[in-house]
């Protein structure tokens, strides 16, 4: 198994296309009903190892309160306001459309944000930090945010928001921190970090490309049926990709020194 995932590591960009693809030919040919109970345990599956490797004691230690404080000033204010801004320009008939892009400016990454961080050989501990208080923060304020920017366009079930981003975050945030301290006083703290750590999130690559197979078999025949919406959702998508992108690489270069 794990040979399999070093190769998936490896070519992790041509497994999720291959798991599109796949997903897509799955829902058209055959019905995916089967697959929807898959996608909570899937979702966690991707994030539980993450959180597993994650050194949670690091949120309290050296905080540099001016980069995390303009981080998630950007994460959470900036990012979110300008997609319902966006939202509510691209699709102001299509208010479920609107908040979907709204989901997508205000839930963080999680593991992979350390992952990218690392291979550009920059300050890992300063990225869990990031990550951490970003999914905490996102627990709180995703459900809030939705009920007050779009909960008079669409019916929006705040406790069940809330109950859905907790199993999927909180919960694995939790065991993650168990397992890790289960293993580290079962194998001890240098054993867990040099053999065991590097392990964990190989095994969320299961997790996404089984997340992408089965959203793809969910949502193939709307995709197929109605290509011309695909164009329609990448414009919106593209500007706020960029955007974000071209704003945080201005504001960590211009203002915060490379470490």
């Amino acid at each position: 198994m794990w040979s399999l995932l070093a190769v998936i590591k490896k070519r992790l960009v041509w497994f999720v296309a291959a798991s599109m693809v796949l997903g897509l030919a799955n829902g058209y040919l055959f019905p995916s009903g089967y697959l929807k109970p898959l996608v909570i345990p899937l979702t966690i599956l991707m994030v539980y190892p993450m959180m597993v490797s994650m050194k949670l004691g690091a949120i309290f230690n050296q905080c540099s309160y001016k980069l995390q404080t303009v981080t998630q000033l950007i994460n959470f204010v900036f990012i979110p306001l300008f997609a319902f801004g966006l939202g509510s320009l691209f699709f102001p008939g299509d208010p479920v459309m609107a908040f979907g892009l709204l989901l997508i400016a205000l839930l963080p990454t999680s593991g992979m944000t350390i992952s990218w961080t690392g291979f550009a050989k920059g300050n890992t501990q300063v990225a869990v930090k990031m990550v951490l208080i970003g999914l905490i923060a996102g627990v709180l304020l995703t459900p809030f945010y939705g009920y007050l920017l779009m909960g008079k366009a669409i019916s929006i079930p705040l406790l069940k928001t809330i109950q859905q981003i907790g199993l999927v975050i909180v919960i694995p945030l939790g065991l993650g921190a168990l397992t890790q301290v289960g293993l580290k006083k079962w194998l001890g703290t240098a054993r867990f970090n040099n053999d065991i750590a590097p392990v964990f999130p190989q095994i969320s690559l299961l997790g996404v490309v089984g997340i992408i197979f089965a959203a793809m078999s969910l949502k193939a025949r709307t995709i197929i049926g109605e290509p011309a919406q695909l164009l329609i959702l990448a414009v919106p998508l593209v500007i706020l990709y960029s955007v974000n992108y071209s704003l945080t690489t201005y504001v960590g270069r211009r203002f915060f020194p490379r470490e």
